[in-house]
């Protein structure tokens, strides 16, 4: 490899690393708008611990608006990681996992990778879980019919079938279930408001007994999207930019409203429904809080737009980014269909209704892993690469990101280390994770591996020719000659996508 030139064209193709929907997406290929990233967003946001986490936080001794003002600025500060990590789907149309070939190596990305595609995978299931408790409460009121098991496989199937369909199908479904989610929430708190006024019972001073802090209520809320703060590329990757666009605030325009205003928005509304279900009945489940102050026609429509919110957090949040993970971690063995369908086998494998009994047990745990994570993805894109990627080593197994036999050792021991200090404190695992990662990580690198594996984007002086996006640019894989080529986006039309994932 001349360190000095990027390749325009690289003939070397090594299969182990190439699959149809783990390729870089054309800025042609982008078809989620901004109003579509917007309802994925809103769709995500109902996630059933955010409840929980509302119903907490005044249980431990907060007022109302003091929990709403934790969980919105928890959520704005990991949206500010999130952001970052966005930019590396918006520049480069590039997957999670295979970003993460270029700090771990060709073949030590599978360590993060699937390690992060398996909590996906248990957030799956737990989602279909709750999904299928909505549905067994509907058909058991109307029919007195009741077998969750057998809604959740029914519930499991129809979820798989609809994210095979491509993201597309993702958005489609999110811009159904964003209304609904919004008419369930805002039913709940003019119902649970009418019965706290009939106790006379203010809810807006209300505080529990308990000792809980301030920042184990704060730290714990970031850990709620502390996952998809780390793969959303996995989803900015197909989210419409403005080509050429070299200001960083213009090209994520999309991601930033819906990250900055909409998540944390949303975030702090559900964990304001699940305070409120708290204080006014005592349970801060919205299924049981449903079906324990509705009936007939209104209690249907409830519950099938509870389905509607697990199934469309599901689709972006868990399953898409389990399935590439899986995929690119048997490419070409496994493709993106399959990758759902694995994701469904795993979910379902780490038994979800009993991993909900210990949420925040498991919470605690996979957090400190994930924050080390994104340390070393910001440490790696912005520091030391400056954004610049050679993208076609990426694909390759003989190129520079091979370091040593595919593992670059810089990257797991500043993972493994920062995993392990952040458990000595589970509470603050993120905080712990990040910046322990983020330091070890540069150190290593510049010290240790740089001289020894030279790496183009760095050597040349951060060019712009390791850019895409910024420059008007595209990454495509052209597999007639085997070759990869940065294509303006003028000429893109004399290429075939070929691509079944979109």
């Amino acid at each position: 490899m001349e360190p000095s030139t990027p390749p325009r064209a690289e003939k070397r193709p090594t299969n182990h690393l190439l699959e149809e929907s783990i390729l870089p997406t054309w800025l042609t290929q982008r078809p989620v708008s901004l109003w579509g990233f917007i309802w994925i967003w809103i769709g995500l946001a109902v996630v059933i611990v955010t409840f929980q986490y509302g119903a907490n936080g005044v249980e431990g001794g907060f007022t109302l608006p003091v929990v709403m003002l934790i969980v919105l600025t928890a959520t704005m500060t990991l949206s500010v990681i999130m952001t970052m990590t966005a930019d590396i789907g918006t520049e480069h149309g590039l997957s999670f996992a295979v970003f993460l070939r270029a700090p771990f190596g060709v073949l030590g990305t599978h360590f993060p990778s699937v390690s992060r595609g398996i909590v996906a995978a248990c957030w799956f299931g737990i989602q279909t879980y709750l999904g299928a408790l909505a549905i067994n409460g509907l058909v058991e009121y109307w029919t007195g019919f009741s077998s969750w098991p057998l809604w959740y496989a029914v519930f499991l199937i129809v979820q798989v079938v609809n994210v095979a369909l491509g993201i597309k199908a993702v958005e489609k479904l999110a811009s159904i279930a964003a209304p609904c989610i919004l008419a369930i929430s805002i039913w709940m708190y003019f119902t649970l408001d009418g019965i706290a006024e009939l106790e006379g019972r203010n809810i807006w001073t209300f505080a529990g007994d308990g000792d809980m802090s301030l920042v184990a209520l704060f730290l714990i809320n970031m850990v709620v999207w502390a996952p998809l703060a780390v793969d959303i590329p996995n989803i900015t990757r197909f989210v419409t930019t403005v080509p050429g666009e070299r200001r960083f605030l213009r090209r994520n325009r999309a991601i930033l409203v819906a990250q900055f205003f909409v998540l944390p928005v949303m975030q702090a509304w559900i964990a304001f429904i699940g305070a409120v279900s708290f204080i006014v009945t005592g349970v801060w489940n919205p299924i049981e809080v449903i079906q324990g102050e509705s009936t007939g026609l209104v209690l249907a429509v409830l519950l099938v737009m509870i389905i509607l919110a697990q199934w469309s957090t599901n689709t972006a949040a868990n399953v898409v980014p389990a399935a590439l993970n899986f995929v690119n971690a048997a490419a070409p063995h496994l493709s993106y269909r399959m990758g759902v369908v694995l994701a469904g086998v795993a979910g379902t494998a780490v038994m979800p209704w009993l991993l909900l009994e210990n949420l925040f047990t498991f919470l605690s745990y996979y957090g400190g892993f994930i924050a080390a994570i994104a340390g070393i993805m910001i440490a790696d894109y912005y520091v030391l690469r400056h954004r610049r990627l050679n993208v076609p080593h990426l694909y390759r197994g003989d190129g520079q990101y091979r370091y040593t036999r595919g593992v670059n050792p810089a990257a797991l021991i500043a993972w493994f280390t920062a995993s392990v200090f952040a458990l000595w404190q589970v509470d603050y695992a993120y905080v712990i994770g990040f910046p322990v990662a983020f330091v070890m990580y540069l150190v290593l690198m510049k010290t240790w591996i740089l001289p020894r594996y030279p790496q183009a984007e760095i050597d040349t002086g951060h060019s712009d020719d390791f850019l895409a996006t910024s420059v008007g640019r595209n990454w495509v894989y052209d597999s007639e000659s085997r070759a990869f080529l940065r294509v303006p986006v003028e000429e893109l039309t004399g290429y075939q996508t070929g691509r079944t994932d979109i």
